[in-house]
């Protein structure tokens, strides 16, 4: 679409690009360079490996959280109340060290979405290193077309996830190697090659791939419970699993949401 509005940026540690299908007017262009100025703050108050994070100086007891932004206690209280919702597979505390990056991307994409949309660019897409939030469409009539990388060959497609306003999150080893920690063990999640997850809102659906990950093979039963919940899996042998909403399309597993 000529008249698309993108933008790519690095923060964060990653790379987060923006296009924006919506005719861009002097609020979207406005609001874009909002949304950026967000993740940016974002990093600057979470980051667990910036010395001068709210984070860092609330992990090395020299602020207090009743000091913090306000952001940091509400990240917190969704963090625990993710670990009692998954049986403490998501903490905000992985290998007792404070750090709540697991909630903190997909919450700060799904935020970077809600200004954008806020702005009147109902038809967006925010991809913040591999992890999805779309509003509305790319086309009059088409749907958002979310391709899954194969952890086993990154430049093969393994399934896609279609829809309008949805959200998909990856966890997975293929990038940064065994990083997710079972909070149950200690150790890093190897079970897993990777696991997507799809929904309507990233914040949530993004911490919930995070946990889902470090269950490893009991993912399977605890997403069996929770059908809202769409999952793609990829084992540490080989085997492929997706929850029962996932078709096939010319050979390719394939939701539609």
């Amino acid at each position: 679409m000529s008249d698309a509005l993108r933008h790519v940026e690095h923060v964060m540690g990653t790379v987060f690009s923006f296009d924006v299908r919506t005719p861009p007017t002097p609020r979207i262009r406005a609001a874009l360079t909002n949304a950026v100025a967000w993740l940016h703050h974002v990093d600057a108050v979470f980051s667990p490996y910036r010395p001068d994070s709210q984070i860092s100086h609330l992990r090395d007891r020299t602020l207090t959280l009743d000091k913090c932004d306000p952001d940091v206690q509400d990240i917190l209280k969704f963090c625990a109340e993710l670990s009692a919702e998954t049986g403490g597979r998501f903490t905000a505390s992985p290998g007792g060290r404070l750090d709540p990056s697991g909630a903190v991307k997909g919450w700060a994409i799904e935020r970077a979405s809600d200004l954008l949309f806020a702005a009147g660019a109902v038809d967006h897409c925010v991809n913040g290193g591999g992890d999805v939030q779309t509003r509305g469409e790319p086309e009059p009539g088409e749907p958002w077309r979310i391709g899954v990388a194969d952890p086993r060959d990154r430049t093969r497609i393994a399934a896609v996830i279609e829809g309008r306003d949805i959200a998909v999150a990856t966890s997975g080893t293929a990038e940064r190697g065994p990083h997710i920690l079972d909070p149950a063990t200690g150790r890093p999640a190897t079970a897993l090659l990777s696991l997507t997850l799809a929904g309507r809102r990233l914040t949530r659906t993004d911490a919930l791939a995070t946990a889902a990950f470090a269950m490893g093979d009991e993912a399977r039963t605890w997403l069996a419970a929770r059908p809202d919940l769409h999952a793609y899996t990829v084992t540490a042998a080989g085997d492929v699993h997706a929850t029962p909403a996932f078709t096939t399309h010319n050979g390719v597993p394939w939701l539609h949401l």
